[in-house]
C-alpha cells in the first residue's frame, strides 16, 4: 500500500513540472506604418474644418420603406497649403457613436422632435452608398493633389429605416484625410 502512495505522490508531484498547454512557434506577424509630416488647411463647405451639411426639408412619406433614399445634397471638403502631403488624398469617414456599424449610416440624433425611422447615408465621390468606419472606403478614387490643393466631393441623404415620421434629422461624423 505505501509503494502505491508513494508512486502515486512522485507522479504527481512530475507532474506539477509539465507545462499546461503546449505552444508552437509557427511564424512572426511584423507591423510596420507611417507617420505623415503632412498638413493641409481644411474647409468643409467653404467653412472650417467642421463645416455643416444642410440637407433639404423633404416629406416622410418619400421614406415610407425601409432602404428609401431622398435629400441627396453635397458637400465639399477642401485641401489647401498642402505640405509634405504626397501625390494625392481622400477623405476616411471613421467609425464612432453616430455610426451604425453594421451599414454605416449616420443614427440620428436629434435631441427635440426627432424624426423616427431615419439615419443620413454617406455617398462617395461617385455618388455611391458610403459605409462609414469600414475601410471599404479605402477602395474609393483618391484625388490627386494638383499646386498643393485638392477638392473632394461627398454627399449626403436621408436614409429609411422603415416608415419614417416627420421631426428633426441631425448627426455627424468625425472624418480624417488619408494622404497618398
Amino acid at each position: 500500500m505505501m509503494k502505491k502512495i508513494l508512486l502515486a505522490s512522485a507522479t504527481a508531484s512530475a507532474m506539477s513540472f509539465m507545462p499546461l498547454a503546449a505552444h508552437a512557434y509557427d511564424g512572426t506577424v511584423n507591423i510596420t506604418g507611417a507617420l505623415s509630416g503632412a498638413s493641409c488647411t481644411i474647409k468643409v463647405n467653404d467653412a472650417d474644418n467642421n463645416g455643416t451639411v444642410q440637407l433639404p426639408s423633404v416629406g416622410a412619406a418619400s421614406l415610407a420603406s425601409k432602404g428609401a433614399v431622398t435629400g441627396a445634397t453635397n458637400f465639399t471638403i477642401a485641401l489647401s497649403n498642402c505640405t509634405n502631403a504626397g501625390k494625392s488624398v481622400r477623405a476616411f469617414f471613421e467609425a464612432g457613436p453616430n455610426v451604425n456599424g453594421g451599414d454605416g449610416t449616420l443614427y440620428n440624433r436629434a435631441l427635440t422632435n426627432a424624426a423616427t425611422n431615419v439615419a443620413v447615408q454617406l455617398l462617395d465621390m461617385d455618388g455611391k452608398a458610403l459605409k462609414a468606419g469600414d475601410v471599404s472606403q479605402r477602395n474609393g478614387r483618391p484625388v490627386d493633389l494638383v499646386n498643393n490643393a485638392a477638392s473632394m466631393v461627398y454627399g449626403a441623404q436621408y436614409y429609411s429605416l422603415g416608415a419614417a415620421t416627420a421631426g428633426s434629422v441631425s448627426t455627424s461624423v468625425t472624418y480624417s484625410i488619408d494622404y497618398l
